[in-house]
């Protein structure tokens, strides 16, 4: 770990490489300790790591795993965790508070990005976009054909999203770009100016039998886990398809990959994966499973944007003040 800054700042570990303008302001502001090879590190390591560096704040990130083994472990020194995420389910919440310790995230700023992913990965799986790039660079494709990967199109199809959040809603504004019409299942139905014309399900399961696309908008939680499993699944009408920009977790993969493999779904759009990056190996095999590696949030400006975010909160707390974006 690398200092940038005088020791009088306070002390800042950083557990992942950020884009270069975070870490300047970062160690602008802080005696910065950062992690220039971008190596993993286990809650463990964050632990011992903060302890050695007499870190008085921790940004760390969405693959940083901070259990109640790690958050017990840390110094007392430690005074605020700032995630470079909007998800807070790689922290012990209920740990951090019993311990005293700010937990904050950084939420708004990547709305539009992972809205933005959500679609490519809806159009991605409908028109088959990734089956065609892979012809193309095998050099397996002798011209073209009236019937050759033959796609869904989206126009005048039902989206449903279920979790009509910031996402959701800037999910559904795209959506209709393309004609598509708009079903959602929320904890608690949105105003009618927020709807803009949304068909409103108090059910989710209910919803699901008018979803020819289904995209997946809720937190990870233990009531949330494998909620779309072979049951939910067999309720989607034949040849849906799913999209999941949220967390692995919500989805049962032996599930999902046995209706794709049969053709009860069309295709799916995933971006996220359990046990990422040891997604399940029957993705790999699926023709139709359009698949990135997390990229919801990638883009330059909503990266510094999410880093801005957590040093906001960061210098808000070590100036006295109340964080912004504090989840704990």
């Amino acid at each position: 770990m690398r200092s940038d800054t005088p020791a009088s700042r306070p002390v800042l570990l950083v557990t992942r490489r950020l884009p270069e303008a975070v870490e300047a302001r970062a160690a602008r502001d802080f005696d910065a300790r950062l992690n220039p090879q971008d190596r993993a590190l286990s809650g463990a390591d964050i632990a011992a790591l903060a302890a050695e560096t007499g870190a008085e704040g921790i940004l760390c990130t969405a693959g940083d795993r901070l259990d109640a083994t790690a958050i017990a472990a840390l110094p007392e020194e430690v005074r605020i965790v700032a995630t470079f995420s909007v998800g807070t389910d790689h922290i012990d919440l209920n740990a951090a508070k019993a311990r005293g310790l700010i937990v904050t995230n950084t939420p708004d700023v990547l709305t539009d990005a992972t809205a933005d992913i959500a679609l490519l990965l809806m159009l991605g799986a409908a028109r088959r976009a990734s089956e065609g790039e892979r012809m193309i660079r095998a050099g397996a494709w002798s011209g073209w054909t009236p019937t050759q990967l033959l796609g869904t199109h989206l126009g005048g199809k039902r989206l449903g999203i279920i979790g009509m959040g910031r996402i959701g809603q800037a999910v559904a504004q795209r959506a209709r770009a393309f004609g598509m019409t708009i079903h959602y299942s929320n904890r608690r139905r949105l105003p009618a100016e927020q709807e803009a014309g949304a068909v409103y399900h108090a059910d989710p399961e209910a919803m699901l039998a008018v979803c020819d696309v289904l995209s997946l908008h809720f937190p990870a939680t233990p009531e949330t886990t494998h909620w779309l499993n072979a049951e939910r699944i067999e309720r989607l009408p034949p040849g849906a398809i799913v999209v999941n920009t949220a967390r692995g977790s919500v989805v049962d993969d032996e599930a999902l990959i046995a209706a794709l493999a049969s053709g009860r779904l069309a295709a799916a759009g995933l971006d996220v994966f359990e046990n990422e990056p040891n997604l399940h190996a029957g993705y790999r095999g699926l023709e139709n499973a359009f698949l990135l590696p997390h990229l919801g949030s990638a883009t330059v400006e909503t990266r510094n944007a999410m880093g801005f975010r957590a040093l906001d909160n960061l210098d808000a707390v070590f100036a006295g003040a109340e964080a912004p974006d504090r989840v704990v």
